[in-house]
């Protein structure tokens, strides 16, 4: 059968992730790693479109299992190259890896310390139509609650890249939350990643924004409209949510009367849950606020149509913030 599209304007993953660049940056990474000597091994379940590792696949195909849709199944066979001393990375939707596959990743993965670096794209809520079984608002406190388990939230492509690339010497299972590819820029590439260090972008004295994934380069443009509006504000960049670099959110607390959280998932159990444990753990009095889902399974529309609608856009963060701002005044 071909696969010849019968119109250029078909809606088809095999041609729309063709044109996709950001979906070149987990394959990106793995064949570094592969080509510097690590004994790489990727695999996916069912999705090598989606998430881009068909391009690993065609340069090292000895080296990428195809698991089809067994997620689980996936998880407990990673476990198992990595006993047997292979660097495996799998990837699945986020809504499957981080949910579905928590008992999995719990017993065989983190409880077993092996280093498997699990790879859950298509975060919160950016498989819009796909519709509420599908969005990922409940991964970062399902697995940042795991012991030994690391979570890191790259707020792009590059970022992803060198992430990877710095995951060859961390000891640790690593949980990766990635977007759909489509994400805006914020890093060149070739950007350092450090693993457990946040990136300081500005500093505030009226307000800080600490960010995460694809709600950074949306802050970084809410804060360029406040300072606009007259305020001080700075934006953080939290890519490691576990460990938390708690020295930069004391920092923060330091320097501002208000700092505020932006994440695309559930306020609960989130980023804005582990800086909030850090302030309280200190004793600081700076007043945070948590931004992102309040608590609700999300709406089923275009992405675009998602983020506006829980303010998790540029404008829409600008508006939160400023309305705290003028509360706290």
């Amino acid at each position: 059968m071909s696969h010849t599209l019968l119109s250029s304007d078909s809606w088809q993953y095999r041609a729309l992730n063709a044109i996709n660049p950001g979906l070149d940056y987990l394959s990106r990474g793995l064949i570094a790693l592969t080509e510097a000597g690590h004994p790489v091994v990727a695999g996916s379940a069912d999705l090598q479109y989606s998430n881009g590792l068909n391009r690993y696949a065609e340069a090292y195909p000895e080296r990428y299992v195809q698991f089809g849709i067994s997620e689980q199944n996936m998880v407990s066979a990673a476990a198992g190259l990595a006993a047997c001393g292979h660097m495996p990375f799998v990837a699945t939707f986020a809504s499957f890896l981080g949910l579905l596959c928590c008992e999995q990743i719990r017993m065989d993965v983190a409880y077993t310390r092996l280093p498997v670096r699990l790879i859950g794209h298509h975060t919160g809520i950016s498989l819009g139509f796909y519709g509420t079984s599908h969005h990922a608002t409940e991964d970062i406190s399902t697995m940042r609650a795991i012991a030994g388990l690391t979570v890191v939230s790259p707020a792009d492509g590059p970022q992803l890249t060198a992430a990877i690339e710095a995951s060859a010497d961390w000891p640790e299972p690593i949980y990766f939350r990635i977007g759909r590819g489509r994400d805006p820029q914020v890093y060149a590439d070739g950007t350092p990643f450090v693993f457990g260090r946040a990136i300081v972008h500005s500093q505030g004295s009226d307000l800080n924004l600490i960010a995460c994934g694809i709600t950074l380069h949306a802050a970084l443009e809410a804060a360029a409209a406040l300072k606009e509006q007259g305020y001080s504000v700075g934006v953080i960049d939290m890519p490691t949510i576990k460990p938390l670099d708690r020295q930069a959110v004391l920092a923060a607390a330091g320097q501002s009367r208000l700092l505020m959280t932006v994440e695309e998932h559930n306020v609960l159990g989130g980023l804005g849950s582990a800086v909030a444990e850090v302030l309280a753990d200190a004793g600081t009095g700076t007043r945070l606020v948590r931004h992102g889902i309040h608590d609700e399974y999300s709406l089923i529309a275009p992405p675009t149509t998602l983020y506006k609608h829980y303010q998790l856009d540029g404008e829409g963060i600008r508006q939160v913030a400023l309305r705290q701002l003028e509360q706290s005044s």
